[in-house]
């Protein structure tokens, strides 16, 4: 039996069951009924509606009442030299797997006139991040604290509000900007953790790094997808999106390496390398 029936009726669609999961509060049954999905979309239970895009603004995410959320200038340092600012470093990876898992249920729910294998992408993607937030969770409890216990901002769903209408908007700044972002600041962080002999977190960000090169790639593929249907040059595009939504650019050292893997090209990472003329 599924496990989603411990969640919701068995729903008819992929794009139904993506939203159930993604209106569940509670973590430990969101993460489990995005196991679910995944699980039941393997087997060939849930299908898709052919149709047009869900256009309507994102609604709030199921979400649990803790942490509060604030603006990204409230936040405290997070120094590994002690064991509180050690769980709030850990804590703020844990707040940004907790988002990805529902920015990618939202595409799976929002833009079901994409192909099986966009929903196939970010179906996976979905459960690949309710694992990582697990694994994140457990270290976070191995140093007697839990998610919620600190402050957190909401910069991805706010970014993934501004670009609910438009596929290429999302692709190019959720997955090319924010998340790609994760790519150059995981080896810095790895490192303050085996200063502090913390090697099991060090272990569960290789892991993430590995699949958040993958994640970064799907956003990556489907961008490319986009421009080439409408006719549009990639990388002028990109550039163009982060100045028209007043978006973060990468800021260096970036992580070639990752990044290269992910789909960006020299000629783009050598761009985005140069500082910025004001």
């Amino acid at each position: 039996m599924s496990l989603l029936l411990d969640f919701a009726p068995m729903q008819a669609s992929a794009h139904d069951a993506a939203l159930a999961a993604l209106m569940i509060c509670d973590p430990q049954h969101k993460c489990a009924a995005t196991a679910a999905l995944r699980d039941d979309w393997l087997a060939g239970v849930l299908g898709l509606v052919t149709s047009v895009d869900i256009v309507e603004p994102l609604r709030e995410p199921g979400r649990p009442p803790r942490p509060e959320l604030v603006a990204p200038a409230q936040l405290a340092g997070r120094s590994t030299g002690n064991r509180e600012g050690h769980a709030a470093l850990l804590h703020a990876i844990a707040h940004i797997e907790f988002n990805a898992i529902s920015l990618a249920l939202d595409c799976v729910y929002r833009f079901r006139s994409q192909p099986f294998a966009f929903h196939d992408d970010w179906i996976k993607v979905a459960a690949e991040e309710a694992y990582h937030f697990g694994l994140v969770c457990e270290r976070l409890a191995a140093l007697g604290f839990a998610y919620g216990d600190f402050p957190a901002h909401d910069g991805l769903w706010d970014m993934a509000c501004r670009t609910a209408h438009d596929l290429l908007a999302r692709m190019a700044l959720v997955p090319r900007v924010l998340e790609a972002r994760g790519l150059d600041a995981t080896p810095p962080i790895m490192n303050k953790l085996r200063g502090a002999g913390d090697k099991a977190s060090v272990a569960v960000l290789e892991i993430i790094l590995r699949d958040e090169i993958g994640h970064v790639a799907i956003g990556d593929r489907w961008f490319r997808e986009q421009c080439a249907a409408r006719g549009l040059e990639p990388e002028a595009t990109y550039l163009q999106l982060i100045d028209d939504f007043r978006a973060p650019r990468p800021q260096p050292p970036l992580h070639i390496e990752a990044r290269l893997a992910a789909g960006f090209s020299v000629a783009e990472l050598e761009a985005l390398s140069r500082p910025r003329k004001r």
